[in-house]
């Protein structure tokens, strides 16, 4: 009999992960089936007890339910509980396991594009939500040291920093701060959703005084480069899409669950496919 794996969100239809992952278990020889899981805010105990009593293998989560699936799990990860926010589920003999993989999805998928050592780069993060608190939790977890945060809300950005249980130097900044030092930051990480689609002529910040050898990411992969990623290559930076979180945090969920590590090229060309273009 199949395994049962898949994916809860509100909503959930346009998720890509059925593609990626049930082209992984066809691929691997893996007899198990993934599948979308629409569950509305007000259901999702009942989903996650469903889920147990039904034997479901594994389970992603996305947007509403990251943080508040965390009470309904028999345990969670230490990296996933600093953060706050669950994005894998594993069963292990009946209990469920929480683990996020977004911020370490988005590292690995950073230390593919990125050229010399990441943990020297000074870096900003651009935004203070739920991306964005996993991607600098991970970040100064891995010894990213200095990494600050810049937000329209001073006061969400500072609590962030405040909240960050390893040890860093950031700070917080408001946009109009972060665009007068731009140059100052060699790595410059955006995680809003300001251009993402169909908001595409968007952009979370001016990139006057970001210097040519800085490095941007935009998380946003629809459109694939979005208004910031255009400009900053206009600038000479080197520039990298939302497209390889997306694979590696799918890649290293597959992982949790299955043990094996899926072909994340293969998975990009699915998703690029998807997308209607390359992923530059």
């Amino acid at each position: 009999m199949n395994k049962i794996y898949g994916v809860i969100g509100d909503p959930i239809a346009h998720s890509m992960s059925p593609d990626i992952h049930n082209d992984a278990f066809e691929k691997e020889n893996i007899e198990a089936v993934y599948h979308h899981f629409h569950v509305k805010p007000e259901s999702l105990i009942e989903a996650v007890q469903g889920m147990k009593a039904l034997g479901v293998a594994g389970f992603n989560i996305t947007i509403p339910h990251k943080t508040t699936v965390i009470p309904l799990l028999d345990e969670v990860d230490e990296l996933a509980l600093a953060i706050g926010a669950v994005n894998t589920v594993i069963n292990e003999n009946g209990r469920f396991i929480g683990y996020n993989t977004d911020g370490i999805g988005f590292y690995k998928s950073l230390c593919d594009e990125i050229s010399g050592d990441i943990k020297a780069k000074k870096t900003l993060v651009i935004g203070a939500g739920g991306a964005a608190r996993a991607i600098y939790f991970t970040l100064v977890k891995e010894g990213v040291k200095h990494v600050d945060i810049a937000n329209r809300t001073m006061e969400t950005a500072a609590h962030l920093v405040s909240d960050c249980p390893y040890d860093k130097e950031s700070k917080a900044l408001t946009i109009a701060e972060a665009e007068e030092s731009l140059s100052q930051y060699d790595l410059i990480i955006q995680t809003t959703s300001s251009g993402m689609s169909p908001h595409i002529e968007h952009s979370p910040l001016k990139l006057d005084q970001l210097k040519a050898d800085a490095f941007v990411s935009d998380i946003i992969y629809n459109p694939l480069q979005t208004k910031l990623l255009r400009e900053a290559r206009e600038k000479g930076a080197e520039t990298q899409n939302g497209v390889g979180m997306f694979v590696y945090q799918g890649a290293l969920a597959f992982e949790i669950w299955t043990g094996i590590m899926p072909n994340t090229a293969r998975m990009t060309d699915i998703v690029s496919n998807k997308l209607g273009g390359n992923t530059c």
